[in-house]
């Protein structure tokens, strides 16, 4: 059996750090059928700018994550710093088996260590059985315009990656399980919640549609 192992890092405060215990064991990828649907719209998200590198945003590093549920208790998702690519393969996802608020740990298998908002996403489907994708995204204008759009806001005082950021986001989609979140204590950073990648990201999209709507061309 391969060796499993605990990182142990969730102390640090370096922007696209693993904030929480992480068990990870590797293994070989998934078959290219169950990540294809998920990279389609990620490499949408890519082109659009939503996920990505910037060298002068976030320390130079990537930002911008995806997931899908595989079963009741497990979910894909892309692996970390895996947003500087454009096009991702099977190996650069990993399936997270269980995310435990309580003791702030990610169980997860895969060639890669899962993203550091894995625990958020996690939290996510645990709101509510409504919630099959989760889309992790980076965009100043919706962010900064989160009022205006009606958008519900995490506490700005909780930092990204942390349990805390997950149970907040926890609390929000539990009422409203397919919606844009605005993460107040992650500059910049959204989740898009959906029954499929397609509806999540069409989410997304109507929200920066609606926001060009209300601002006055330059």
């Amino acid at each position: 059996m391969p060796p499993t192992f605990t990182d142990n890092s969730m102390d640090q405060e370096t922007e696209g750090v693993i904030k929480f215990f992480l068990d990870f064991r590797p293994a070989q990828p998934l078959p290219w059928g169950s990540c294809a649907v998920l990279e389609s719209w990620r490499a949408l998200l890519f082109q659009l700018g939503l996920i990505g590198h910037d060298p002068g945003r976030y320390g130079g590093l990537a930002y911008g994550n995806v997931s899908i549920k595989l079963d009741d208790e497990t979910f894909l998702i892309s692996g970390t710093q895996t947003g500087v690519l454009p096009r991702l393969r099977s190996e650069h996802y990993c399936v997270v088996e269980q995310c435990d608020l309580a003791a702030n740990r990610i169980t997860a298998r895969g060639p890669l260590k899962p993203s550091s908002e894995a625990l958020t996403h996690g939290a996510a489907y645990q709101a509510s059985p409504a919630i099959r994708s989760v889309l992790h995204v980076h965009c100043p204008l919706l962010w900064e315009n989160a009022g205006k759009l009606g958008l519900p806001l995490t506490d700005p005082d909780v930092p990204y990656g942390t349990a805390a950021m997950a149970r907040e986001v926890k609390r929000i989609l539990k009422d409203n399980p397919h919606c844009v979140v605005a993460m107040g204590g992650h500059r910049d950073g959204l989740i898009a919640t959906g029954d499929s990648p397609e509806s999540a990201a069409l989410l997304l999209i109507r929200a920066w549609t609606r926001l060009l709507q209300l601002l006055p061309i330059a």
